[in-house]
């Protein structure tokens, strides 16, 4: 039988640390929905990932930063490609309402 999910459902109402849930996961990819409210990566601390991860922000808003670069500002449909090893972090994410992200790890 096909199961039909809603990506906005099926979470906590109040969100006290970031939220992820592996949607697909097989050795080749990951697809991960993850959702924040407020959230921001520790202070100091860089994702540095082994493999292209594809990021779409679906709700709410968000600032990624770069080591050494500038940040960006993510809106609802924004979404970028993060190749192998770019370190990154998450600066801040709406607090008045869930963000939610679809990232894609390939």
């Amino acid at each position: 039988m096909i199961t039909v999910k809603n990506i906005f459902e099926n979470f906590q109402a109040e969100i006290k640390e970031e939220y992820f849930e592996d949607l697909i996961s097989t050795g080749n990819f990951k697809l991960e929905r993850i959702v924040s409210q407020g959230h921001s990566s520790p202070e100091n601390f860089w994702y540095d990932q082994d493999k292209n991860e594809f990021v779409l922000l679906v709700s709410g808003s968000a600032e990624l930063e770069f080591e050494n670069e500038s940040s960006i500002q993510l809106k609802p449909g924004d979404y970028l490609i993060i190749p192998p090893h770019k370190r990154h972090r998450v600066s801040k994410t709406d607090s008045s309402q869930k963000t939610v992200w679809i990232a894609l790890h390939f």
